[in-house]
């Protein structure tokens, strides 16, 4: 008995060992070999006029008893091995057709050949059960071995979002009690465009903070696999130009030619991406150059599909650090304030719940273009 780990102060019986190391298949295979096998083989010898020829007969034998023992292990190596020595006894050996022995060296003979037979099948098991142990061993550094990725995944996404939360966080907070409270200040007398202005204030700090908790709450959802998506029929032109429509940052050009068919997505997902990736784009691009969006039908391997792009003229990215910007809490020098580096992240987890990809692109001339693919509507 050991003690159980599944709860306080259980006890659980140690759990039984296997009979053999080797497959179920790999014993019944042994088995049908010694079943079929010997009678064939001993039919085959009297036939052929062997009897009488003892070494030959017991060498024969053994490579017989050999092979079932390799491949079905211990129980059926044993089984063929006394099999083997009844039909060579009995057929081969004199008296014929009796289980006596007339000769002291034949019964030697046939002692050991039954001690080969058995000592080759403890062999093949020991050996099967070292290798079953290895491979359980194994497993067992390969499982530790993802745990301790995972756990060190979890401390560097943990430490970014403590990071995050002393400064992104702090800042709109920050912004929005220092406009209230001066907002409150008896002593002050507000015009009414500084009134204005620090209302302004307020309101711009409670909209980043509700983005940035907003894109928390997303990723987590995210990474729970608990995104509900909702495919349907989908005008890419429509959906575009949706997501526009509360688009405050730089002017934007939209090229949807009428040929582009609809798309199989979520359209309020994909909203969602395209304003991540246009305002990513808008971080990096230069105030002199449109943002663009473009939309280019494609037939893959997988089946037709369309290709959204949104291109900004920046100074682009290396493509060695492209996987890395999808990681969530990445800003790869971006300098601009009140982002947690999650709209990429975002957007990749969101495009891949609708079986669609994002990946990134060379602009030509000079820049970074985000390509979301999703396949056609039937």
């Amino acid at each position: 008995m050991e003690r159980s780990g599944g709860g306080a102060g259980g006890w659980a019986s140690r759990e039984p060992r296997p009979a053999t190391a080797l497959p179920r298949r790999r014993q019944l295979m042994g088995f049908g070999l010694g079943i079929v096998g010997l009678p064939l083989l001993t039919f085959a010898t009297v036939a052929a006029g062997l009897p009488g020829r003892g070494e030959t007969i017991l060498v024969v034998y053994l490579l017989a008893v050999v092979l079932i023992a390799v491949v079905g292990g211990l129980l059926p190596g044993v089984l063929a091995g006394v099999g083997g020595f009844v039909a060579v006894n009995w057929f081969h050996t004199p008296p014929y057709a009796t289980l006596t022995v007339e000769q002291p060296e034949a019964l030697v003979d046939l002692v050991v050949f039954v001690l080969v037979a058995v000592i080759v099948s403890v062999v093949v098991e020991i050996g099967a059960r070292d290798r079953a142990r290895a491979e359980r061993h194994r497993l067992a550094i390969g499982r530790e071995a993802a745990r301790a990725q995972q756990l060190a995944e979890t401390d560097r996404v943990r430490s970014a979002l403590l990071t995050a939360v002393s400064h992104d966080l702090r800042t709109p907070i920050a912004a929005i009690k220092a406009a209230s409270s001066g907002l409150r200040q008896e002593d002050v007398d507000w015009q009414p465009a500084q009134e204005a202005e620090l209302l302004a204030a307020i309101e711009d700090g409670a909209d980043r903070l509700a983005q940035l908790v907003d894109d928390l709450l997303a990723l987590s959802r995210i990474q729970a696999g608990a995104v509900s998506v909702h495919p349907t029929p989908v005008a890419v032109e429509e959906v575009v130009y949706r997501a526009l429509t509360a688009w405050d940052g730089p002017p934007v050009e939209v090229a949807v030619p009428d040929p582009v068919p609809e798309i199989l997505a979520d359209a309020p997902l994909l909203e969602r991406v395209l304003a991540n990736l246009l305002d990513n784009a808008a971080r990096f691009s230069p105030t002199d150059r449109p943002l663009e969006v473009s939309a280019t039908r494609s037939t893959a391997a997988g089946g037709a599909t369309v290709e959204i792009r949104i291109v900004d003229h920046g100074p682009g990215a290396p493509s060695d650090r492209w996987d890395q910007m999808f990681a969530p809490f990445q800003r790869l020098g971006d300098a601009t304030p009140g982002g947690l580096g999650l709209g990429l992240a975002i957007a990749r987890g969101l495009v891949e719940a609708m079986s669609g990809t994002i990946q990134p692109e060379v602009t030509p001339g000079g820049g970074l273009t985000m390509c979301v693919e999703l396949p056609v509507a039937p």
